[in-house]
């Protein structure tokens, strides 16, 4: 890779960058920090499509970090709800207050990494756009770049942030940063890359072999294991008994239907209103929804009329959508 190959890739992020709320213009003073960090997590395993509203929503409420580490964990949980992976959620609290408390954001990547709920790569992202650090930020699109760019089959996260730290030019890293971002996942996609408007083509080594959509290697996916859940549906009054899930672990400290715990068995002789089928990172689960009498656990009585405000995440939301629906069927 030469010098030019690092100035055609800005070109073209000035040409085409992607208008987004957390992000200044190509050659402007990069946003508040905050909001950097904000919209990583966000974007960790979620679209653009999907984030950009709720990012929006988070800055009129929450301002500022300060305004956010001063806030009640389940009013931000609720806020979260229907982003998924909620673990992110609680990090985010966590951080927000770590943050808070030391008076701002550390500006390099080795000392944002010792902060709840930021990794290698949001680290490094986070020290490159927000701060002009010359950081390897290395995501899944920026991974493939590299790989295609250098031919490489099966590459090595080392390999990939060394190529990509030597290609970064030494001003406007943040741009750099942006720009092999929005290149991944607009021109050099997983499938059909459209290599005919890739600013880089000429220096591409995948291109050149003949075949960059192989590049790098797919992993071969294993089968999900399948779970079985119960969620009771207890209504009375017009409204519906919830629960909050234990802070730790799978949605943690969201709104949720009460219910034992997921088990690999599927429940014997139930009375089920209908079953809810949802996929997490590691394994599926089938809920099924069964009425019930008596509410059960510490909780609360939600309005009907005011269920879409519980912050309830969408396997819970789906569980009640059908509950209504069976209640207006009947």
């Amino acid at each position: 890779m030469t010098a030019n190959t690092a100035a055609r890739l800005l070109q073209h992020y000035v040409d085409n960058f992607r208008r987004l709320p957390w992000r200044s213009p190509p050659g402007a003073p990069p946003l508040d920090p905050y909001a950097v960090w904000l919209s990583e997590v966000m974007l960790q395993q979620t679209t653009v499509a999907t984030v950009q509203p709720r990012f929006e929503r988070f800055i009129a409420r929450w301002p500022t970090v300060e305004a956010l580490a001063a806030e009640k964990p389940e009013e931000i949980l609720s806020e979260w709800a229907g982003l998924g992976y909620y673990a992110r959620a609680r990090n985010l609290i966590a951080c927000a207050r770590a943050v808070a408390g030391r008076g701002g954001f550390p500006t390099n990547a080795a000392e944002l990494g010792k902060l709840p709920g930021i990794g290698p790569y949001t680290a490094a992202a986070i020290a490159a756009i927000a701060f002009g650090q010359r950081a390897p930020a290395v995501d899944t699109n920026v991974q493939r770049v590299i790989a295609r760019l250098n031919a490489i089959r099966e590459p090595s996260r080392a390999e990939i942030e060394r190529l990509f730290v030597e290609m970064m030019p030494t001003n406007r890293p943040g741009d750099f940063v942006q720009a092999m971002m929005d290149l991944g996942a607009t021109i050099c996609r997983p499938k059909t890359p459209r290599c005919v408007d890739c600013p880089l083509r000429q220096d591409c080594a995948g291109l050149a072999s003949g075949d960059p959509e192989s590049l790098p290697a797919r992993k071969v996916r294993r089968a999900r294991p399948h779970k079985h859940g119960i969620a009771h549906w207890i209504e009375r009054g017009g409204s519906v008994w919830l629960v909050r899930r234990p802070a730790k672990g799978l949605l943690g400290g969201m709104a949720a239907l009460p219910g034992p715990e997921w088990t690999d068995a599927a429940p014997p002789g139930l009375d089920a209103i209908g079953t809810v089928r949802h996929v997490f990172t590691h394994f599926s689960l089938d809920l099924h929804l069964a009425p019930r009498a008596e509410p059960e656990g510490e909780g609360w009585w939600q309005p009907l009329g005011s269920l879409a405000e519980a912050g309830l995440p969408t396997l819970y939301r789906r569980a009640a959508e059908l509950a209504l629906a069976a209640r207006q069927a009947a």
